[in-house]
């Protein structure tokens, strides 16, 4: 599956780039910490397509300001309002975590929970990798996303050995590395066992570093396939 992330800072501009990329994509990303006066209603309703609702704070790589219960505050909503997957990091506290599973729960489970691990300054062995990929497991994620930033070439065979580890398990991952050097990563990581990837809907776009494009992206997957 390809995600297109939604950066937008208004609500009409996020559903004008939905509206784009629904025909592109499999499922798109609405990155609320992007949106400024957020209305999920008008956002997540009627349903226009399979979604995932994140809200990602500063030191995470999103623009969110508040505080983590107002944070926490949009995430509950979004699942109240049915959609499909709610994108939390690893590292919020494990209180507010349980809250939103609790929450997903009581809706009958229809939202799956993704916990994801970012980090900005390296990739980490392999090792280190599998043991952040137990502890998302344990605190309940359906998806375990697992980002990290690409200093040197290897540093995708990495996470690509990463996402082959899990591959045959009933757990699910979403993996590759971010920056210049990653962009191998984000090609292959489908083919290795990631549930997913992300590309962009055009330049100038991009919610992360070394992101391509969903042209380029679906023109990987068909030379990969061949």
């Amino acid at each position: 599956m390809i995600c297109i992330p939604i950066v937008a800072k208004t609500n009409n501009e996020a559903l004008k780039k939905m509206r784009e990329s629904i025909p592109l994509s499999d499922i798109v990303e609405l990155r609320i910490d992007y949106i400024e006066d957020i209305n999920l209603k008008k956002l997540l309703s009627p349903k226009r397509c399979t979604t995932i609702v994140t809200n990602r704070r500063g030191d995470e790589g999103g623009l969110f300001k508040g505080t983590e219960r107002a944070r926490l505050s949009f995430l509950i909503e979004a699942v109240e309002m049915g959609t499909d997957y709610i994108d939390i990091e690893l590292s919020t506290d494990d209180s507010l975590i349980e809250e939103l599973r609790r929450e997903i729960e009581t809706r009958g489970n229809q939202t799956k929970l993704i916990i994801s691990y970012h980090n900005f300054e390296c990739t980490p062995p392999v090792k280190v990798l599998q043991e952040i990929f137990r502890n998302g497991v344990k605190r309940g994620a359906n998806i375990v996303k697992i980002v990290t930033y690409a200093r040197k070439m290897e540093d995708n065979l990495t996470i690509l050995n990463l996402a082959s580890h899990v591959r045959n398990k009933e757990e699910k991952i979403i993996t590759f590395c971010m920056g210049e050097k990653g962009k191998v990563s984000r090609g292959m990581a489908p083919s290795f066992g990631s549930h997913m990837s992300f590309a962009t809907l055009e330049k100038g776009l991009e919610s992360a570093l070394g992101q391509l494009t969903i042209e380029e992206m679906r023109t990987i997957g068909r030379i990969l396939q061949k």
